[in-house]
């Protein structure tokens, strides 16, 4: 009988090259105003996949920027380039990023892996079946949609202020829960370093 192997997180193999093209997009959209281009012929297979991706910021421990995408039709590389250079440059909560905040920058890229719905019958029960840390979290009701990254749980450890807060960031009630809300939990592969 033969058993299946999981495959490698992306992260694990390829975490290096995944810090390494979103550095170079954000010196390249410094110098450029661009994303970098990304050489998508040498690119290892594994990073040619679409896989939905965030890639954050953070400038000595603060949030500096946050930008991704939950669905794309391109290779995960290209995103890796193209959201690095949003988070730094198009982050409509901060101002373009410049050449002097690169010192003590560092990035954290979160591959996404597959949201499974997260049923639930009140809010109480929504909190309850949330796993602090490892779970990240989409709510949808109608067109106001939001999601926290897992690493979010690390400035808002209380479930209650997690969801309270992911609530006001979709634009909702932060009391109760509007009618056909739905949630969506996820993990990540992720990996980090200093901007190089």
């Amino acid at each position: 009988m033969s058993q299946t192997v999981a495959a490698a997180p992306v992260t694990a193999v390829h975490g290096q090259l995944l810090l390494d093209t979103a550095a170079a997009s954000i010196r390249h959209g410094l110098a450029h105003g661009r994303p970098l281009p990304v050489d998508l012929q040498n690119a290892p297979p594994a990073v040619l996949e679409p896989r939905p991706v965030f890639v954050t910021l953070e400038r000595r421990g603060v949030v500096r920027g946050c930008v991704g995408r939950l669905h794309s039709p391109h290779p995960l590389i290209r995103d890796v380039a193209d959201n690095a250079y949003n988070a730094a440059f198009q982050d409509s909560r901060f101002p373009p990023l410049e050449e002097p905040e690169l010192d003590g920058l560092s990035l954290q890229i979160s591959v996404l892996e597959p949201p499974q719905p997260l049923p639930f019958s009140t809010e109480a029960d929504l909190l309850a079946r949330l796993v602090p840390g490892r779970d990240g979290l989409i709510i949808q009701a109608g067109w106001a949609m939001a999601l926290f990254l897992p690493a979010v749980w690390a400035s808002l450890p209380d479930p209650a202020q997690f969801l309270h807060h992911l609530k006001l960031k979709a634009g909702l009630p932060a009391a109760g829960l509007p009618p056909g809300l739905e949630a969506l939990r996820f993990g990540t592969e992720c990996v980090s370093g200093p901007m190089t």
